[in-house]
């Protein structure tokens, strides 16, 4: 299992962003995108059963690092890595969220879209972040302009973001790995095709 004393943005060239509707296919999918290389999964807090798919791939799954994503509020915070959550990332970012997340003492990311969001992360002590939503917010293109700026801060960009877009911003200096949501499609999901997430993972670890 990847360690969480590593940056979290050095662990996976493509974080898997899943969305768990249905209980029983947490643990499937999880070792699905182990068998395929990537041992690090965000399961998004966006559905009732999303805790306790943290809690089931946490107990059955050994081989794979268990964060929460789209952490709006203190409370999930604190709800995820009760769960079992290893980390925690947030699509946008407030002094009072940053202070929740911060306070749980697990690795995370804050949210971030513009400039005057990073510097705050920045002024925070904090250096890496997430880019969101990446291609509505300017894309690749949009994280190479401010790379000069913002030598400092280093992001994981997720957000409509493609295995063929992917490449692109994994070449820039100032990103260290991708969210990707592309892993999990709906129709393998649907037909319980976790050969097809395997392929996915494995094409996707294969990036960098």
């Amino acid at each position: 299992m990847p360690s969480t004393s590593e940056s979290l943005l050095s662990l996976v060239p493509v974080v898997p962003v899943v969305v768990v509707d249905d209980l029983a296919h947490a643990v499937p999918i999880a070792r699905a995108l182990v068998a395929g290389g990537l041992p690090v999964i965000e399961l998004t807090l966006r559905t009732p059963v999303a805790l306790d798919a943290i809690r089931a791939i946490t107990a059955e799954v050994p081989g794979i690092l268990v964060g929460a994503g789209t952490v709006v509020t203190p409370a999930q915070a604190d709800q995820a890595v009760e769960a079992g959550a290893r980390f925690l990332v947030s699509p946008g970012c407030t002094p009072l969220l940053l202070a929740a997340m911060s306070s749980t003492g697990v690795p995370f990311l804050p949210g971030t879209a513009t400039v005057s969001d990073a510097l705050a992360v920045l002024e925070a002590g904090i250096s890496e972040m997430k880019f969101f939503p990446a291609e509505a917010s300017g894309g690749a293109a949009y994280l190479k302009s401010i790379a000069s700026p913002l030598p400092a801060a280093r992001f994981c960009p997720t957000g409509g973001i493609t295995a063929a877009s992917a490449p692109s911003y994994l070449a820039l200096p100032n990103v260290g790995c991708v969210g990707g949501s592309w892993l999990t499609p709906a129709a393998a999901l649907a037909a319980g095709d976790w050969d097809r997430i395997r392929t996915l993972a494995a094409e996707a670890a294969a990036l960098r």
